[in-house]
């Protein structure tokens, strides 16, 4: 699972106010929930490209919200003999608009900010 912040000064709630209408405009009628990590995820199942997406909200105490999502797509055999290696373009595409509009960042922003959680600390001494 991944987890995206917000562009510096918004809010999940304020950009999307009802995110369940929100997955479903991207990715079709959601067919139930689940939890994962603790996050109620929303979840849609057997999509043309996608096995299975989950889209939540992780509400934290001590700092901002984040998107929680996770993508199981299907693999390239699979989309080639169901004849749907057109559409996984489309597919992605969709993936990236969903977190930029919800998030507000763009995919080279969304990079560089994972980037800078997983280098570590100048301060600290391995």
């Amino acid at each position: 699972m991944r987890y995206y912040k917000m562009r510096r000064g918004e809010y999940i709630d304020e950009r999307v106010p009802d995110m369940e209408a929100k997955v479903e405009e991207y990715f079709g009628g959601i067919t139930g929930t689940d939890e994962r990590d603790g996050v109620e995820m929303y979840v849609i199942e057997d999509t043309m490209v996608f096995d299975r997406v989950e889209v939540g909200v992780e509400e934290r105490s001590n700092a901002k919200d984040r998107l929680a999502v996770h993508f199981e797509e299907k693999d390239v055999p699979t989309l080639q003999e169901e004849g749907l290696l057109d559409e996984a373009g489309a597919a992605r595409e969709a993936k990236n608009d969903f977190l930029e509009d919800v998030t507000g960042r763009d995919a080279k922003a969304r990079r560089e900010s994972m980037k800078r959680e997983v280098e570590p600390d100048e301060d600290v001494d391995v």
